[in-house]
Order: structure tokens, then sequence, then C-alpha cells
């Protein structure tokens, strides 16, 4: 390897391959099991002993399709998200994120930056009822299934597939659509993440049993019922009145328990600006019984070493004493911030609601038939940042629906001072051309989605207005919308079974990298995707020494001083002088990009710039 491909780095063109990160972990925590640079699956089950199972069979869910499914979750994607600014909402400002496209490729999408990083995930998906809208996938060639479906839908305005039980495979073809999208998904959560879905009869044992499988049985937090609706009286067998929610931690032993504010039950006192309630009835005399320990009586009926314990508490603020006649009360300061009850397994949310919080917002129930109530998920997201939510939690829905979580995200951080921040993803499914929304003028789901956000926002803000004032952090009730698309750079659209038609434009299309119609914006965004930064970046114009350069800088809070992370050339149709070159190095960029074409075969300037880099401790990287 020459020394300048030592100090040049070059973009990746896909996703993470999963298979082969596994493969790399499983050698570097047992090298032994490794052979002729393949894994020794005998090897390693010598090394497991016994905790590797040595029978043919296995106890698990089984299903046509499913080594298909799993390998669709392996496979990485060349795909891209393009921005679109034009039906976004605050997009220099905001940090939460609307993705129009398939799920499983966005999530693929997603895996480099956000993996680890997503506190709370909540879905409810299609039911499988037999009407259902089942996404268009094709393990093989995903982008171009969905690209080909998009191109569809936009022509005639119809839905390409739906599930109903005569096609035969039915429960078969919904656990297909899920397992990969779950086992990406899992992956984006925090080790103290929680995964809840929202589920009814007809596929609540399988849901369950691949979250079993993909989580861990271990990590089962529970399975809530969930009551959405009252009467029902003409129902032929039974009055069904509740859907089911499973929850599931990425690792419960790192999972705080869901939480809801607690009843405050006794005298609440401020100190240091924080606000604390006094819990007079932790210390009985006897355990289970009512009657409190005076501090007086401590030693009677606890011993010396309880009174050392309560003399500590008492010098460091956690105790204090209430008079109470010749006694005095040992009172247990409880921050009311972080003091919480837990949740009971049996939740009311009853759908009508979801219908009234739509209704409120200029009509919007007429487009939604069963939207889920905006309490319930506010209530879960409550639940699963109880402690955290100063610090921009996120929270993913990637079957956004009518965005009744970002509704639920915004709500809540009105109501408690929070900054978590929301991701959606939604497929452009299209709307019936005789429904409501279409008379509308809403052609897909996703442009109701959006509309949704953008309503409830200022609904929001209209309603809390006096409250949002006072908060120390702007109000967020903006989205980057962006669309799931095909890669920008040539190089990248290929795999290794190319047929001879395709692979002949192929190479004519490789003469230039980038795609002509692609923006700045668009090769910016891709290539910082695929790199592992965020969909939130604090993106920069910048001019320097006559050329343009895009900037991803980061803004300190305190001084509004920026820091340019990334400096990036992405005109591949001017090349530079190395005077140009050096002008912009001199700004100091973490990173410096430019695009392999904009060199225009000079190696000369290419080796220059990696020396210039090298010297300034930058690194250098092309697309």
């Amino acid at each position: 390897m020459s020394e300048e491909q030592d100090i040049i780095n070059e973009v990746p063109g896909s996703s993470p391959e999963f298979r082969t990160e596994l493969a790399e972990q499983i050698a570097d925590l047992a090298p032994e099991a490794i052979a002729d640079g393949k894994i020794d699956v005998e090897k390693l089950k010598e090394l497991l002993e016994g905790d590797a199972s040595d029978t043919s069979e296995r106890f698990g869910l089984f299903w046509p399709g499913k080594k298909r499914a799993m390998r669709a979750a392996q496979t990485p994607t060349t795909a891209t998200l393009r921005p679109d600014k034009e039906n976004s909402k605050d997009w220099d400002t905001t940090k939460n994120v609307f993705i129009e496209g398939d799920n499983l490729e966005v999530l693929k999408i997603l895996q480099k930056h956000y993996h680890g990083k997503i506190k709370m995930i909540y879905i409810d998906p299609p039911y499988n009822t037999g009407k259902d809208f089942v996404y268009p996938d094709n393990y093989k060639e995903g982008l171009e299934t969905y690209l080909e479906w998009s191109k569809q839908v936009s022509e005639d305005g119809k839905k390409l597939s739906s599930n109903s039980e005569s096609e035969g495979r039915y429960h078969s073809n919904w656990l297909n659509m899920m397992y990969p999208r779950l086992k990406l998904a899992r992956n984006l959560l925090t080790n103290n993440g929680l995964f809840l879905l929202s589920i009814d009869d007809n596929e609540f044992d399988n849901a369950f049993k691949i979250m079993a499988e993909i989580f861990g049985e271990s990590n089962h937090i529970g399975t809530f019922s969930v009551t959405k609706a009252e009467g029902g009286g003409l129902a032929k067998q039974v009055i069904k009145g509740h859907d089911y929610l499973i929850a599931f931690a990425r690792r419960i032993t790192d999972f705080s328990p869901l939480l809801r504010p607690k009843e405050i039950r006794g005298k609440v006192v401020e100190m240091d600006g924080e606000e604390y309630w006094i819990q007079d009835d932790w210390l009985r005399k006897e355990f289970g019984k009512y009657g409190s320990c005076p501090y007086e009586e401590i030693v009677e009926y606890h011993g010396e070493e309880k009174l050392e314990e309560v003399n500590r508490g008492l010098e460091q603020g956690d105790y204090v004493l209430i008079p109470k006649g010749n006694f005095h009360i040992v009172g247990r300061l409880r921050k009311i911030s972080e003091d919480g009850s837990k949740f009971y397994s049996i939740l009311k949310h009853l759908n009508k609601t979801g219908v009234e919080a739509l209704a409120s917002l200029d009509g919007m129930d007429r487009y939604f038939d069963y939207p889920k109530p905006v309490t319930l998920v506010r209530d879960l997201v409550e639940g699963a940042t109880f402690k955290s939510k100063k610090n921009s939690d996120i929270v993913l829905d990637f079957f956004s629906g009518s965005s009744t979580t970002a509704h639920a995200v915004m709500q809540l951080n009105a109501e408690d001072g929070g900054n978590r921040r929301h991701i959606q993803i939604q497929l452009p499914e299209p709307t019936s051309e005789k429904s409501k929304a279409r008379k509308a003028g809403f052609t897909s789901i996703s442009q109701i989605s959006r509309e949704r956000i953008n309503r409830a926002g200022e609904k929001i803000k209209n309603d809390y207005a006096a409250s949002l004032d006072e908060r120390s952090t702007q109000f967020d009730i903006g989205y980057r919308s962006y669309k799931l698309a095909d890669t920008n750079f040539t190089k990248w659209r290929t795999d290794s079974d190319i047929d001879a038609t395709r692979l002949e434009q192929h190479l004519l299309d490789l003469r230039e990298s980038a795609d002509d119609d692609a923006t700045p914006d668009d090769l910016l965004t891709e290539i910082l995707l695929k790199q592992g930064h965020s969909l939130v970046e604090q993106i920069r114009d910048r001019d320097i020494d006559g050329l343009s350069y895009k900037a991803v800088v980061r803004v300190d809070d305190e001084d509004g001083e920026e820091d340019t992370l990334v400096l990036a050339y992405l005109d591949e149709h001017t090349k530079p002088t190395l005077a140009q070159l050096r002008a912009a190095i001199e700004v100091k960029p973490a990173q410096f990009i430019m695009l392999e074409d904009a060199f225009q075969g000079d190696d000369e300037l290419k080796t220059n710039l990696a020396q210039i880099c090298r010297t300034n401790g930058i690194e250098l990287w092309t697309a």
C-alpha cells in the first residue's frame, strides 16, 4: 500500500455489513475459533461447552421464509436519504426528523450513526387483519423494489398488495415483513433502551415469539392490556375491548422501570430550586404496620445501627425531623422529579380520545379510522424517559402513520420542559382515490403525517404559550424531512450478480462518479450518513478563495463560536488549484472531503493535498 493510500480514506458505499461485523467480533473474542480466515463452528461449540446446544432439534418459532427474512436484516444497502427542505419545518434549528420511505431500507441507513443511541422505540404496525398493506419487500434488491413500487403508486395511486387469509402463508407474510425490521431496530436502542409494540389478537402470539427471539426472553419487561373501547354489545361472541402492548428492554440489567409521577401524600418543600416531598411514614415501629417510629424511639425498635444511619442522613440533608407532640418524626426527602410509581399492567386509553385529538386539529379525524391515543404514547414516553427528560433522549417510530408519536413527544416536552427528540419513518402509502384525505389534497399517508405534526405543534405552542416563554431552551416543533432514494454515486450502484445489460450501462455511468442531478446537499447528506454523522448536523455554506464548500459545524452554546468538523468540496466539474486547497485547509477542519472526480485525474494534486492534510492533522476523505 502506498503512503498516499495510507492517509486517504474512502467513504464506504453502503450501510454496515452486519455478518462481517459479527464475524470480526467473534474473532476478537475467540481467535482460536478461526481457521483459514473462517469461523470453525465446531471449535466454537467446544469453547462454549455447556452453553451451546448440541442437538439438531431446536425450540423456537419457524415459518416459511424465515432464513430469507434473517438475511434481509443482514444485507447492507447502498441507498441514501435526500433532504426535502420544501416539506420541512425549521430546518436550521430543529433536532427532529421525518423520513419518507420503506422502513427496512431506512433502518439500515440509520445504523451507522444511530446504533445504540435511541432511548425508546414505539411502533403500531399493521395488525394483519387481512386488509392491511404489506410492505413490498424483495430481500435481494430492497431499494429497487421500493423505487419500482413508488413509481407504480405515483402513476395509478393504488396500493400494490394486501395480505388476505385467502392468499396462503398468511402469518408467514406478516412475520417475514416484521422480523428484519425488529432485528435492525434493536441495534438502534441504547443499552437502557425500551422497545414497545402495539398489537391485537391476530398476531400477538407470533409477535411475542419473534421479539423474545430477537431481544431475548430475559429482557421481557411485561405485556400490557390496553383498554381501547367501551360498549360493543352487538359483538357476535366476545366484546373485544382491548389490544396488547409488548415491552422489551435492550438490556434489562441496565433498564430503569417505566415510571409515572407519584401521587404526593406529604408536604412539598423547595430547596436549591428543586422540589421535594417529605415521606413521613417510611420508618415504622413494626414492619408492615402503621405507626411511625419517632426519632426518640429508634434505638428501642430498630437498634443503634439504624440511629447512626438516620443521623448520617440528617447531616447529609436526606432526612428532616418533624415535631409531633413530645417527639419527632423522621421525614425522608424525596425529589419529585425522580420519584415515580411503576406502571400497572392494565392501561386504559380509549381510541375515541385519539379521534378527539385529531378532531381538534382542524378536523383531521376525517383522515384516519383508528388513530392511537396521544395520551397512551405520551405516558409511555414519559415512563421511559422519566429520569432523563432533559437529556435529549430520542424516540423512534418507524410505522409513523398519523404521527401520534411525534404529537406525544411535543406534548410531553411542553408539559414538563423536556427536550426529547423524535424520528418518524413512514412509507408514502397512497390514500384511497375516494377518501376524504384525497379530496382534501393529500395523496399519501406521509403527507398527512407531516401535516399532523405541523398542526399539533402550533396548537401545543399556543396552548402552552405562557410556560414555554419561561423555558431555558427552545421548544422544538420542527422537523427535517428526508426521502429514501438511490445512491447519488454511480460507482456504488451495483451488486455481484448484475446482468450483462445493466453492467454495460453501469460501466458507462462510471465515467462520472456523482449523479449530475444530485445537489451538493444531496451529496453531502449521503457522505455524512455513510461516515456516521447524524441527520441534524449544522451545515454552513462557505466560500473560500473563489470555491464553494459545505461545512459541518459544532456551535458552542455559550459564546456561539463555531468549530468546523467537516469541510467538503463537492463540485466534480471544477478542479481546484493547490493554492485554493491550501486556503481551505487553513480553516482547520477535523475532516476534509473531496469528490474523487474533482481531481480530474491529477494524481500529483491528490498526493500534495494528502500531504498537506497529514501535516495539519486533518483526515482526508474521498467519495
